[in-house]
């Protein structure tokens, strides 16, 4: 175990909010969760030749035709907002969505902005952008209008598009005077988030926090062609953990928690999810078998650090949620990573 001394205060999530396939909110995630229930989309060939996929590809007998799908993407109360319908027009849906999502998480805190006495930070990431061009692609007004709006430093089609401007525009349209930091960290970079929330929290750089993220690309009804050995799962299904596991599908949604230092949640009287009470960041350097796979000694490092700073009995955990992509490479790398971090602290 490190030797680091113990964080010196936890830190309460106090709300939350979230979109996803086959669940508009976080309650009905749960639910599905318990259920056992799938939601990744099957989709017809009528679906992926009206999102424009070439009608030969549909007949490969690797094209997976499957995806996680978000639902009403399009939709969006603009006045609410304060964004005219061209700027609404003008913006990626993943800035839409998580602007929308942090509203909804403060709600679910009661945290209301307006007779907050402190600083609210956010902190978040997205996708890369891919409404301009899949969705607007053919547009040839649309183009010329975002091109000189580049050029002349137009606010709605640069701020809207722009990854760093997702939190610094949300805490504009809601009033926050806490930090804003727009994290890109690829697969991590929800949690790289959460992690950087609770340091400005601690370092009371902020007295809550937004933290979270966002990941919509376009066309969403689109499939995938399997290759063997990538991460693409050969028959839509992700089986995680599984000795059947094949591969992982991809989706969208968007998921935003509040957080405060635990000693203000409580004296405040919040409603008090969880506690975060350690944290840790670190990356694999060169030490793995290629860019995109994980290595054992990196997540053994990091999830050692974590415990150690929030003092807690590895022997006392009794549930670790997972990365679980359910790829024959990353899973067994995980539970390695996990066992060699677990087995350094434990008898076992």
């Amino acid at each position: 175990m490190s030797g680091r001394k113990p964080l010196p205060e936890a830190i309460a999530i106090v709300g939350m909010a979230g979109r996803f396939p086959g669940a508009p909110s976080v309650s009905q995630l749960w639910e599905n969760l318990k259920a056992g229930r799938e939601s990744i989309s099957v989709l017809t060939d009528e679906e992926l030749l009206a999102s424009g996929i070439d009608a030969a590809q549909l007949t490969d007998p690797h094209y997976v035709k499957a995806r996680g799908i978000l639902e009403d993407v399009d939709l969006f109360d603009a006045s609410f907002f304060g964004f005219t319908p061209k700027e609404a027009e003008l913006t990626d849906p993943q800035h839409r969505l998580f602007l929308e999502t942090c509203w909804r998480a403060l709600e679910d805190a009661g945290c209301n902005p307006e007779g907050f006495e402190g600083g609210i930070g956010v902190f978040g990431g997205m996708s890369m952008n891919t409404y301009l061009l899949a969705a607007r692609g053919r547009d040839a007004a649309f183009w010329k209008e975002l091109t000189e709006s580049y050029q002349i430093g137009g606010y709605p089609s640069v701020v809207g598009n722009d990854y760093n401007f997702l939190t610094t525009r949300v805490s504009y349209k809601l009033d926050l005077k806490g930090p804003s930091f727009d994290v890109q960290a690829g697969c991590s970079t929800s949690l790289v988030a959460v992690c950087l929330a609770c340091r400005a929290l601690l370092q009371h750089d902020c007295d809550a926090a937004l933290a979270g993220g966002v990941s919509i690309t376009f066309p969403q009804k689109r499939g995938y062609l399997y290759q063997e050995g990538a991460m693409g799962s050969p028959d839509g299904r992700c089986r995680a953990f599984d000795a059947a596991a094949g591969g992982t599908v991809f989706g969208a949604g968007v998921g935003v928690v509040v957080l405060k230092r635990l000693s203000d949640a409580i004296a405040q009287g919040d409603s008090i999810v969880a506690v975060i009470r350690g944290f840790a960041l670190n990356n694999d350097g060169a030490s793995k078998v290629g860019y995109m796979a994980p290595s054992v000694e990196g997540q053994a490092e990091v999830i050692a650090t974590a415990q150690a700073l929030a003092d807690v009995d590895a022997e006392s955990i009794g549930y670790v949620e997972t990365h679980g992509t359910g790829t024959p490479l990353g899973d067994p790398i995980e539970i390695a990573g996990l066992t060699r971090a677990f087995r350094s602290a434990t008898k076992a």
